[in-house]
């Protein structure tokens, strides 16, 4: 490529591994890259629901496969990543959301968000290191929040998940950068989803969450693949240990 060429965007030929792939921003980060060229393995818990991303794929042309998986079981994680042979995208997208005032939460919904969005995250982050640093390349793509910046009342563990997450992603990016690895994430603000629709209707907390966004509206899974895309393909080739934000310039005030 010269200096005056328009770099790809394209992510043809490589395999990529989304976690949380069932539904919401996961499926759609599997179909986009499935879209944009890569052959796409999706992760999650619940068979169903993969199997219906695996058939959306498929019935589009593309090349797809599921991996049934807790990610916060590391014995699972790690036996079912050590069988991918090669791999050049990671979306680390598995992740739970329990609100909570801080004299109200449970040991059980601490544990939860500790061992799927840090401990989860880890394992496979790691597992897939170690796929990626012997070929000298490969993208990791973490999903942090506008709660990896800032914090918020009766959601204080779910922010420190991801500010775990952003402090996870500069370390490691430091680290495999010598290995050719890239370690990126992407921070959306409110994204409506089937999960999250319910309470951003709802007058109380959506009217709060869109009064923080400037641009006056909640993200679209569809805004959230375009980055994550445009992060695991050859334009991004020079970004590394920084986040992405996809949030309507929440962050910016």
């Amino acid at each position: 490529m010269n200096e005056t060429s328009f770099p790809s965007m394209r992510v043809d030929g490589q395999v990529a591994l989304i976690t949380g792939a069932g539904r919401g921003i996961g499926r759609g980060c599997a179909l986009a890259l499935a879209d944009a060229g890569a052959e796409v393995i999706v992760m999650s818990r619940t068979a169903a629901e993969l199997d219906d991303v695996v058939a959306d794929i498929r019935n589009n042309g593309g090349v797809a496969r599921a991996i049934v998986c807790d990610v916060s079981d590391s014995a699972s994680v790690k036996s079912e990543i050590s069988r991918i042979s090669n791999l050049d995208i990671l979306v680390n997208n598995a992740g739970v959301s329990k609100a909570s005032s801080l004299v109200d939460l449970s040991e059980e919904d601490l544990d939860m968000l500790l061992q799927v969005n840090c401990r989860g995250a880890v394992l496979v982050a790691q597992a897939v290191a170690k796929i990626m640093k012997p070929q000298g390349s490969g993208v990791i793509i973490n999903m942090s929040s506008t709660f990896g910046k800032n914090g918020r009342p009766n959601n204080s563990i779910y922010a420190a998940t991801k500010h775990f997450i952003e402090g996870f992603t500069k370390s490691i990016a430091v680290e495999l950068a010598p290995s050719g690895v890239r370690v990126v994430a992407v921070g959306p603000t409110a994204i409506d989803t089937p999960m999250t629709h319910d309470r951003l209707i709802d007058p109380a907390i959506g009217g709060d969450l869109l009064a923080r966004i400037p641009m006056g509206r909640f993200g679209q899974v569809s805004d959230v693949v375009g980055a994550v895309v445009f992060l695991a393909s050859p334009a991004a080739g020079l970004i590394s240990g920084t986040t992405l934000m996809v949030d309507g310039g929440w962050t910016a005030q």
